[in-house]
């Protein structure tokens, strides 16, 4: 019997068909969180992102609300709204710094008084939310009824007095100062409520310990509560300055922004722009200028947050 030397053949293993590698959780939990926020994101376009870019637009053309037809002007509209802004923007810049200390003022003093140890101070501080509770446009109507020189409780009140009675809202130097008076009343109360709760986070033994080394309540007041104080009303101060910055409801309401031009801010003049004289190119043009100057604000407040997040 014949014996064979050959060796056997060898086979060759199939090679195994390439398949695409299993995609990673963090692939798919970004692709997950991504569809989350698809909904908010096409959201955000429609309503922020699309305005923006429609006003942008429209304040290089001469359009308006009672023809259909628009016509490029290029920085025609810039150049006649300039002189106004400048002016607007003085009179955004009184209200909206006034209408930012006041509130601070009375809602840091009422935080320190309500941090005190008096009997029903519950029930004064819910008492004392009510006027941020309100809607502004009702505030408006509040307040134009007390200062309103034919029947207002003001005028009554300085009449039973012997006092002569006051055109608040029809005089340019008493106007501001109404419309002031207004926002003060409905803006100190979250004033109040940071205010009160950075004091009532602030360690008693601090104030112990100053007490027993001497210190007045001033000393102690001006040297451990205030710097316990400093950040948080400095931010609440630079978000009711970008707040009253854009504000409309209470200045429209009560003074529509006179009598003459004393009291028309920013928002006002471009309310007059767009529904009175029917100019959307014109008043593209100050929403633009409205929004860089407003941005500068912003600037401003971002960084004085990462400052006292420094600290």
């Amino acid at each position: 019997m014949a014996i064979s030397t050959e060796p056997p053949p060898v086979r060759t293993p199939a090679r195994a068909t390439p398949t695409a590698p299993p995609r990673s959780a963090g692939a798919r939990d970004r692709t997950f969180g991504f569809l989350l926020a698809a909904p908010a994101l096409a959201l955000f376009l429609v309503v922020a992102v699309y305005p923006l870019v429609a006003g942008l637009v429209t304040s290089f053309y001469d359009q308006s609300l009672v023809r259909p037809e628009r016509r490029y002007v290029g920085l025609a509209n810039y150049t006649a709204v300039w002189p106004d802004f400048v002016d607007r923007l003085g009179t955004t810049l009184v209200f909206s710094g006034l209408a930012t200390v006041f509130p601070l003022a009375v809602g840091l003093g009422l935080a320190v008084l309500l941090n005190a140890r008096l009997r029903g101070r519950g029930l004064l501080r819910g008492a004392l939310m009510l006027p941020w509770l309100l809607p502004g446009v009702v505030v408006s109507f509040l307040w134009a009824w007390i200062f309103n020189d034919s029947y207002g409780v003001l005028n009554h009140l300085l009449a039973g007095a012997g006092l002569p009675e006051v055109d608040f809202l029809g005089r340019p130097a008493t106007a501001m100062a109404a419309v002031v008076v207004a926002k003060t009343w409905n803006s100190f109360p979250w004033v109040m409520v940071v205010a009160l709760a950075a004091l009532q986070s602030l360690p008693r033994e601090q104030l112990e310990a100053a007490a027993l080394d001497g210190a007045t309540r001033l000393q102690r007041f001006r040297h451990v509560s205030m710097p316990h104080l400093a950040g948080p009303v400095a931010l609440v101060a630079m978000l009711e300055f970008i707040y009253n910055f854009g504000s409309f409801d209470m200045i429209f309401v009560m003074t529509g922004g006179g009598p003459g031009t004393s009291t028309m801010t920013l928002a006002v003049s471009l309310y007059r722009y767009a529904f009175t004289e029917f100019s959307l190119g014109r008043a593209a043009a100050m929403g633009v200028l409205w929004l860089i100057s407003l941005s500068v604000v912003c600037a401003a407040y971002f960084l004085l947050d990462k400052r006292l997040e420094s600290r």
